[in-house]
């Protein structure tokens, strides 16, 4: 892997997203974690190392569409992707590649034969099967009561987010090993708040 290449990667995504405060989630930590969880997959599905680069750049890339605009924005990161890969005269296959694996990560795509597909999948959904769930749920709710108006101890948001996680699939062997159990604490956890929003 270039690690040249990655960190210049990081840094560019960092300046990408550091104006974007009022994001309290989709934030340059989120892109750093993504990365990190897809490398753990990518070992853990015993992959090539071509394969760990294509997918370490699009998991850094695969959320600075939200620098254009917040909705349905998976095709604006692809293109901020290959519009960089291009300059940096990175070969147009890979590149190809790093944009199937971006526009992989928006929720309603299904991935079901590509290995990639489903690490990159896995790995930016990470968060809500981890212990720091609550930290990121707060983080993501601040985010979309800014943006969109929801209010984060609505009832209606906390009903919509048990049934996400609830629907929530996972797409690695590996994910499903070791984050089925706290998937299912911290499901409890949100059907707990919503006891206590309700009484």
């Amino acid at each position: 892997m270039n690690l040249e290449l990655i960190n210049n990667i990081k840094n560019y995504v960092n300046i990408l997203l550091s104006p974007l405060q009022h994001l309290y989630y989709h934030q340059y930590d989120h892109a750093l974690d993504v990365m990190n969880r897809s490398l753990e997959l990518w070992k853990k599905e015993w992959l090539n190392d071509e394969q760990l680069e294509i997918l370490a750049i699009a998991s850094l890339f695969h959320d600075t569409g939200f620098v254009i605009q917040y909705d349905k924005n998976e095709p604006i990161w692809a293109k901020i992707a290959k519009n960089y890969l291009r300059w940096m005269l990175y070969p147009e296959d890979k590149i190809k590649q790093i944009e199937k694996l971006i526009l992989a990560t928006d929720p309603d795509y299904k991935a079901w034969d590509d290995i990639l597909e489903n690490i990159i999948k896995d790995a930016d959904l990470d968060n809500i099967w981890r212990d720091d769930f609550l930290d990121k749920f707060n983080n993501l709710s601040k985010e979309l009561e800014y943006i969109k108006k929801i209010k984060a101890k609505d009832p209606n948001w906390i009903h919509w987010t048990i049934q996400f996680l609830e629907k929530q699939n996972y797409w690695t062997k590996t994910q499903e090993k070791e984050r089925n159990e706290k998937k299912q604490k911290n499901i409890n956890i949100l059907k707990n708040m919503l006891k206590e929003l309700e009484k």
